[in-house]
């Protein structure tokens, strides 16, 4: 006769939750299965139960059964590097986070290489998702594009290709861009530059419109632009370009905090002083916006909050529940030293 001398201990089932809750086992299912008209009583005993036992329901059945694998997966353009070094993406993703927390989903990122779009491409149609989140898209991105609508997706920002069935999440950029522009107007700068995001991102483009619809309607020429690519490195060099082509610019808005700063590097290489002789502004509201002396006036943007609604329509979307097509959320200014 042989013995079993390994220690181990057959897993808990469900069977032997129901005994020892002393229900049925659709009664412990159900509960597992987060059915909703369980009575609250019979809930608390189970999952009493539950505990006691160290029970682990087996999500690879119920995953079978359902169809559904229970991940979700945030998409990102972008380069390793970029993502890495951008606080955006980091706030972004912590939103998305925090609300997946409280639900059965499991977040995979996929920061996609547009030199192989197919690789992401299969990834997200074989079945190994139930949604996707897209952050930083662009014109001409082919990895997450043409999808067929399945699985569910959502945007951070309005898609360029016109695609009346999406849904998306995003701030008015061109509205707060006008309004950070008006700022530094009521503060009496009269020469403004502004140093833009890439033109092939919503972002990018609606930020020049907002600035360029303020310094025009003020009756200024909107002629001093120069487009970076929202990191510290391209703010510098656009900041350089700016100041030799007009030495006079008293006021410059940046697409972003981290362009801001770098432009920071070049005005006070130059000698010149902020917000003395040349004030400014930028958009995000990141660490970015802190490390730097004088600390800067920015656009408050809510990323946290923006990843969460991002997540949070995506689970409504996945689970057959009504969701808002066209989210925007609300920005403000934050006042600094900068202006």
């Amino acid at each position: 006769m042989t013995h079993d001398t390994s220690g181990t201990r057959p897993s808990p089932t469900l069977e032997m939750v129901a005994a020892h809750a002393g229900v049925s086992r659709a009664t412990v299912s159900r509960v597992v299965n987060d059915t909703p008209s369980v009575d609250p009583e019979l809930v608390r005993i189970v999952q009493k139960s539950i505990t006691e036992l160290n029970y682990i329901p087996n999500r690879v059945a119920r995953s079978l059964a359902s169809r559904r694998t229970n991940s979700i997966a945030v998409v990102v353009p972008e380069s390793t590097s970029k993502v890495f070094a951008d606080p955006f993406f980091a706030s972004v993703v912590e939103g998305i986070a925090l609300h997946l927390t409280e639900t059965d989903y499991t977040l995979n990122m996929v920061i996609a290489s547009e030199s192989r779009p197919e690789k992401t491409r299969g990834f997200l149609l074989g079945g190994n998702v139930d949604g996707v989140l897209v952050v930083s898209h662009h014109i001409g991105d082919h990895s997450w594009t043409h999808l067929s609508g399945a699985p569910p997706m959502v945007l951070a920002g309005r898609p360029l290709d016109g695609g009346e069935d999406s849904y998306y999440v995003e701030v008015d950029n061109a509205q707060a861009a006008f309004g950070a522009t008006n700022l530094l107007l009521e503060r009496g700068r009269r020469n403004l530059a502004i140093i833009a995001g890439r033109q092939d991102m919503p972002p990018g483009i609606d930020r020049l419109a907002g600035w360029r619809a303020a310094v025009e309607g003020a009756g200024l020429t909107g002629e001093l632009v120069e487009i970076g690519d929202f990191t510290f490195d391209s703010g510098a060099a656009a900041m350089q370009r700016l100041l030799d082509r007009d030495v006079t610019i008293d006021a410059v808005f940046a697409a972003n905090d981290q362009m801001a700063a770098g432009a920071y590097t070049t005005i006070q290489s130059r000698g010149l002083s902020i917000p003395d002789d040349v004030a400014v502004v930028g958009f995000d509201d990141d660490a970015f916006a802190l490390s730097v002396t004088p600390q800067l006036t920015t656009v408050h943007h809510p990323i946290v909050e923006l990843g969460k609604k991002m997540a949070e329509i995506l689970v409504d979307r996945i689970e057959g529940r009504p969701a808002e097509r066209v989210t925007r959320m609300a920005t403000s200014l934050t006042l600094r030293d900068s202006v």
